[in-house]
Parts: structure tokens; C-alpha cells; sequence
């Protein structure tokens, strides 16, 4: 053999060791960190000064940030369900609604292409559906609301169902800890073995409790109100004592709101430090490399923004969410703009993994704009809310319609991103109007919603305040009671 030809079969023996069939089937881990009611802006990654989040914003730099994601809405005053439904399903709204039982999920799909599945956390719908989903759990919350130091847990039994409800302590160390001890004992025993680990929190969801160590983080006081602030929303529409907003009375005092804000960052605060414990263990596992690692929300919040506390809105604080993905073919350092759902993390998922996704999905892979391939994967984008509001926004632009009121919102968002300036009634912004308005009935029509944007009866926009009334929910712990109702006299 020649010394030209040896050079070739050693290069060639490099090849073959350099992609052998080990190394090419190889799949990355998926860790989904999946928060309730995160404000996009209640991280430091999107710019907030105020609040510390260093894990995340750690996460952040190491992979890719979008600022312009959303959920599409919801079918009732908790929006979660149908917003955890989409994630799960890559549906749209008017196809899924928030039901699960029956439908192919993320899990399932992951689960068949050979991946252990996990799941922790909140589930805020069917029972059934999550033993559907997954194959390993524990520690598992059915249901929405919760008082954090109180949450009935349920691990799977030999039979792979929830078994009877436990209480073991505060909520976010329980799910991170679960998490820990799931990707410590796989590694262990399950080696070369893919994961597909999702960690759902109860936090910051109301009741504003934080764990007794974060309490005072922030003083009361500290924190700068949102640039939206207002004590009343302006005018009626849909439910304005919905559940979230009698956490405070009317008018939403400033004093009362920097409280919320305090203990609302704590909340988040105390999560980031647990995700950094879930971060270290994937690093002393040898796992972090390979491990795909997604922080999203099912929605945002409002925190005295439009004189609303909740998310049965759709203003931006309330539909925008956080979403960053960090991993194997995941570029660094990026902030992207484009326009997505959090029911494109499905398809997005799937393609980083290469398990192509079954079946028909609504939501569309980023994968091209994580890659610096595309700039975006859609130009318009439409979000709803029950049957009494519908709004569309381009790259610039957002239209909110209130059909119960025949009454219409246009902010131009590069310039008002707080959507304080109505210019709905500007004459020289009615061409935006109307195009914006037939972009919406065009979004309508595709995503099967049948709602009329005016209807037959319209109801009034003014409203007096001081009429509404509230009292507080039975998962209001101690602290919350004595905050914010007892001390304000209700």
C-alpha cells in the first residue's frame, strides 16, 4: 500500500469514527421550564434593571431570546388551560380550545421517536390526557390556582395513573427538586438514552407568596410602577371582576401595585435560583451540552398595566410571554423579533430533536429563524379572548376589537409600545384601520373562528367603580390575606 492510499484509509477511518452510528443517532435532551403568568418584561434578559434573573439571563446569552412571542388566547377567564392545550397539541386556538383527552402530543411524539418521558409540575387539564402524555411523573399539580406552601402532589402508581393527593411544601423547590432527582436517576440508569423532562411551575401565579426567605427581596416601595399604570381601566369590557382582578381593590392604589410588583419578582427571583440547582445538575451529569433547555410562559400579566391585575386582556402585557431556547443547533446571544405562538415550541422542538411531527400542526417551526435563516415565519399575527375581544398585529402595528362594544384600539406599537395612544379615530391612520381590520377577518376565517366583530347588542363602555366588590379565593394563604385584604379593609 502506497503512502498516498494509507493517508486515505486512516482519513477515512477518522470519517467513519468521527460519524458512527452512536454519535449520528444521538439526540439531544429536552429540559421545557414552563412558568404561569410570567410578564415578558419580568426578566432582566428583556431589559428590566430592576429584577434579578441571572440564570436565566445566563440562559438567555447562551442561546436565543424571542421578543415578540404570544399566546393566542383563551375560551374562558383562565387562559392557561388553553394556552398549556396549544403548547402541548401545536394547535391553534379554535381547534383545541383547552381539552387534551384524545389529542397527539408533544410528549407522545417524543416518547415514540424513543425518548423517556417526564413530566412535573402543573397540569391544568384532563387528568387523563397527562397519563397519556407521559410515561414517567411525580409530583404533579391538577389544577390551576394554588397556595404555593400547599399543593396537592400526586405521583404515578405501577399503573401509570396519579395516584391520591399529598402536601409537601412550597411549590417551586418541590417541581425543581423532582426534576433533579428525575435527570439524576436517569442518567444513572438510562445511559445514551434521551430525555424529554418538563417542569411546570405554579409561580408567579397569584396568591403573591413568596417563600418565607424571598419575602422582602424587594422592599415595598423599590419597585417603579409599569410606564402603563392606571387606577381604573378606562372603559368596560367582558368581566372586570374576573377572578385576578380582585386581588386589589378600585381605584389600584400605587402603594398597593409596588407591593403586588414586590412580591410578584420575588416569585420569579426565588424560580430563577431553582432553575440555576436544575442548570448545575444537568452540568454534574455531563447532560448540559446535549440538553436542549426552553423557559416559556402560558401567558403574561397585566400588574396594575390598564388599571387590570390578570391576563383576561389582550394588551400586550397580558398575550406576550418569554421565550428563550438554549441547546444543540441553537445559535448565542440572539434576540429575535419575529412574530411567533407558544404553539410553535411543538414543531420547533421536534425539528431541533429531528422527530418530524405527526399530522397537521398550526404552529410552525422557528428552527429557520433560530438558525439565521429566516427572519420570521409569519407577517401578521391574531390573538382573542372569548367572544368579547379580538385584536391583530404586524411587524409595527396592533388592532384591538371589542365587539360587545363596537368599539375599536389602534396603537402603533414602534412608537407607543405601551399602547397608551388610541389612534383609531385619527383620520390620517383609517388606511392602517382598515387594513388591519380585513387582516383580522382574514386570520378569522383561517383559524375557524366564527365571532362577529360587532354584535347585535352593544353594551356600554362606562362603568362606576365603586360598585364593584370583592372578597378573596380559599387558596389565599395567611400572608396574602393580611396584605391585601385585611389590609385594605376587605
Amino acid at each position: 500500500m502506497t503512502h498516498y492510499h494509507l493517508l486515505l484509509v486512516l482519513a477515512f477511518a477518522l470519517l467513519m469514527g468521527a460519524c458512527s452510528p452512536a454519535e449520528e443517532d444521538k439526540k439531544p435532551n429536552v429540559l421545557f421550564l414552563f412558568a404561569d403568568d410570567q410578564r415578558t418584561d419580568a426578566l432582566g434578559a428583556y431589559g428590566n434593571p430592576y429584577i434579578r434573573t441571572p440564570h436565566l439571563d445566563q440562559l438567555a446569552q447562551e442561546g436565543s431570546l424571542f421578543t415578540n412571542t404570544y399566546v393566542m388566547g383563551g375560551n374562558h377567564g383562565a387562559v392557561c388551560m388553553a394556552s398549556r392545550a396549544m403548547l402541548m397539541s401545536g394547535q391553534n386556538l379554535f381547534r383545541v380550545y383547552d381539552r387534551l383527552n384524545g389529542i397527539h402530543t408533544m410528549p407522545m411524539a417524543f416518547g415514540e421517536a424513543g425518548y423517556t418521558t417526564f413530566g412535573t409540575g402543573k397540569w391544568h387539564n384532563e387528568q387523563e390526557a397527562f397519563e397519556a402524555c407521559f410515561q414517567q411523573a411525580n409530583n404533579v399539580y391538577l389544577g390551576g390556582m394554588a397556595d404555593h406552601y400547599n399543593v396537592a402532589l400526586r405521583d404515578y402508581d405501577k399503573n401509570g395513573k396519579l395516584g391520591e393527593a399529598t402536601y409537601k411544601g412550597y411549590s417551586t423547590e418541590i417541581f425543581t427538586q423532582t426534576a433533579i432527582d428525575f435527570i439524576e436517576t436517569h442518567t444513572a440508569t438510562h445511559k445514551g438514552r434521551p430525555f424529554f423532562c418538563y417542569v411546570a411551575y405554579t409561580v408567579p401565579h397569584d396568591p403573591y407568596s413568596p417563600e418565607a426567605g424571598y419575602i422582602n427581596h424587594y422592599p415595598d416601595g423599590s419597585l417603579p410602577l409599569p410606564g402603563n399604570y392606571m387606577p381604573y381601566h378606562p372603559f368596560e369590557f367582558d368581566h372586570l371582576t374576573v377572578r385576578d382582578e380582585n386581588l386589589t381593590g378600585w381605584p389600584r392604589k400605587p402603594e398597593v401595585i409596588q407591593m403586588i410588583l414586590s412580591d410578584y419578582y420575588a416569585l420569579v427571583t426565588h424560580l430563577d435560583q431553582q432553575v440555576g440547582r436544575i442548570i448545575e445538575t444537568l452540568r454534574k451529569t455531563g447532560q448540559y451540552e446535549n440538553t436542549i433547555i426552553v423557559y416559556a410562559a402560558d401567558n403574561g400579566l397585566a400588574v396594575g398595566s390598564h388599571g387590570l391585575l390578570g391576563k383576561q386582556s389582550l394588551y400586550e402585557h397580558s398575550t406576550k410571554v418569554p421565550l428563550i431556547i438554549k441547546g444543540p443547533g441553537v445559535l448565542q446571544n440572539r434576540e429575535l423579533d419575529a412574530l411567533a405562538y407558544i404553539h410553535d415550541i411543538y414543531p420547533t422542538l421536534a425539528e431541533l430533536a429531528g422527530i418530524p411531527p405527526p399530522g397537521q400542526l398550526d404552529g410552525k417551526s422557528l428552527v429557520p429563524v433560530i438558525q439565521g435563516r429566516e427572519e420570521g415565519v409569519r407577517n401578521s399575527l391574531f390573538t382573542a379572548y372569548r367572544h368579547t375581544v379580538r385584536a391583530i398585529r404586524d411587524d409595527k402595528w396592533k388592532l384591538i376589537r371589542y365587539p360587545e362594544r363596537d368599539y375599536t384600539q389602534l396603537f402603533d406599537l414602534e412608537h407607543d409600545p405601551l399602547e397608551l395612544n388610541n389612534l383609531a379615530e385619527n383620520p390620517a391612520h383609517q388606511l392602517k384601520k382598515e387594513e388591519l381590520t380585513d387582516l383580522l377577518k382574514d386570520w378569522q376565517r383561517q383559524s375557524g373562528d366564527t365571532a362577529a366583530l360587532t354584535t347585535n347588542v352593544v353594551k356600554p363602555m362606562g362603568y362606576d367603580p365603586d360598585t364593584l366588590s370583592r372578597t378573596p379565593d380559599r387558596w389565599q394563604p395567611e400572608y396574602s390575606l393580611k396584605r391585601y385584604f385585611e389590609a385594605e379593609g376587605q
